[in-house]
C-alpha cells in the first residue's frame, strides 16, 4: 500500500510540529515571558489547550482501533456477528461499550469504519452514542463524583441504554440502513479493490498507514470544535444557567445545551455536574451526563465531516428529543 507523495510531505511536516512542540513545551522555560493579553483571551488559550489536551489520546486509541477494524476485520465476520433481525441487533450493539471504554471523541472514527466494513447504519449508530457513557472507566468516576447520589450513577446508565436503542430504532424507521457516510474520490474508486490492494502487504505496517491517516484527518475536525467549544466558555455567562436551574421542564434542557457547549470528556464530566448538584435538579444532571457524551461540539464537527449533512441534523434532533423525554419521564416517575 504506497502512500501518495504529497500524503507524505503533509504528515511529515505535521510530525515536526509536534516534535517541534513537544521539544519547546519539555526544555524551553517560559515562566520569564510577560505576555500582555486580556485575560478572558488567556482563558481562552487555556479551556482549547486542555480540551485539545485531554482528547488526543482518545483520539489516538480511536484510530489505532479503527485502523485495527479496517486491517484484520473482514464485512464477512461483522455480518456473522451480528444478529439478522434489525431490532434485536440493538441491544448487543448498545452493549459493546462495555468491551469496548471509548470516550466520544475516539466513537467516530472506529463507527465510521464498522459502517465501512458492512456494519448496519442504525446498529453503529447505537454503539456510537451508547459506548461513551456504557463502559466501566465512565461508570467508575459517575460512582466516585456522586457516592451520596447512587441514583445519579444507576440512572445515568439506564437512560443512556434506553435513550441508545431508541436512537437506532428511530435511524432504521427514517433511514433503512441507506448509506450516509461521506466517501471521498479516492475511496470510492478503491471500494472495489480494496482487497486485492492489500494482498501480501504487512498487517502491522497497514494498520500504521491507516491510523495516521485517520488521526491527521480527525485531528483538524478536534481542533476547530475545540476551539469553537472553548470560544463558549469563555464568554458565556453561566450565572443564567443557575436562574433557570430549578425548573422541572426547562433545567434539562438547559443542562443538555450546556454539556454541548463544554463538550467534556465522558470520563470527566460527571465531577462538573457534581459541582452543579446544589443548583440544578437531579434530572437536569441525568441530562447532561446522558446528553454530552452523545452530542457534543467537538463530534459534531466530525460527524458533519464523515456522514451526509442531513443525516447529523437528524441524528442530533433524534437524539435531543430522546434524551429529553426520557429525562422527563425518568425524574416523573422514578425520582
Amino acid at each position: 500500500m504506497k502512500k501518495p507523495a504529497s500524503s507524505i510531505v503533509k504528515e511529515s511536516f505535521a510530525l515536526v510540529l509536534i516534535g517541534l512542540f513537544i521539544y519547546l513545551f519539555i526544555f524551553i522555560d517560559f515562566g520569564d515571558l510577560q505576555i500582555d493579553a486580556p485575560k478572558a483571551f488567556l482563558n481562552l488559550n487555556t479551556i482549547f489547550l486542555s480540551i485539545v489536551l485531554e482528547a488526543i489520546p482518545f483520539i489516538l486509541l480511536g484510530v489505532f482501533v479503527s485502523a485495527l477494524i479496517q486491517s484484520f476485520v473482514s464485512e464477512e465476520m461483522i455480518q456473522r456477528f451480528l444478529p439478522k433481525n434489525a431490532i434485536i441487533a440493538l441491544f448487543p450493539a448498545a452493549l459493546l461499550g462495555i468491551i469496548f471504554p471509548v470516550c466520544e471523541c475516539a466513537i467516530v472514527p472506529i463507527v465510521r469504519r464498522l459502517i465501512k466494513k458492512g456494519m448496519p447504519l442504525h446498529v453503529g449508530i447505537v454503539f456510537l452514542v451508547a459506548a461513551p457513557i456504557l463502559n466501566p472507566v465512565v461508570f467508575a468516576s459517575t460512582y466516585y463524583a456522586f457516592q451520596s447520589s447512587k441514583e445519579i450513577v444507576y440512572g445515568r446508565m439506564g437512560l443512556a441504554f434506553v435513550v441508545s436503542i431508541l436512537v437506532g430504532f428511530a435511524v432504521y424507521l427514517l433511514f433503512k440502513n441507506r448509506d450516509q457516510l461521506k466517501w471521498t474520490r479516492e475511496e470510492l474508486a478503491g471500494r472495489s479493490a480494496e482487497a486485492e490492494s492489500v494482498k501480501g502487504v504487512n498487517k502491522f505496517k497497514e494498520t500504521l498507514y491507516h491510523a495516521s491517516d485517520e488521526f491527521f484527518e480527525m485531528g483538524k475536525y478536534l481542533i476547530l470544535g475545540a476551539f469553537i467549544a472553548s470560544v463558549f466558555q469563555t464568554f458565556l455567562d453561566r450565572s443564567l444557567l443557575a436562574e433557570l436551574g430549578s425548573s422541572d421542564f426547562l433545567s434539562p434542557a438547559i443542562m443538555m445545551a450546556f454539556a454541548y457547549i463544554l463538550s467534556l470528556c465522558s470520563e470527566a464530566d460527571a465531577f462538573v455536574a457534581a459541582s452543579f448538584g446544589g443548583t440544578f435538579t437531579a434530572g437536569s444532571l441525568l441530562a447532561f451526563l446522558v446528553y454530552g457524551p452523545m452530542v457534543d461540539l467537538k463530534n459534531t464537527i466530525m460527524l458533519f465531516a464523515f456522514f451526509r449533512v442531513k443525516f447529523v441534523a437528524a441524528f442530533i434532533g433524534i437524539v435531543t428529543a430522546a434524551v429529553y423525554v426520557s429525562v422527563i419521564v425518568y425524574q416523573q416517575f422514578i425520582l
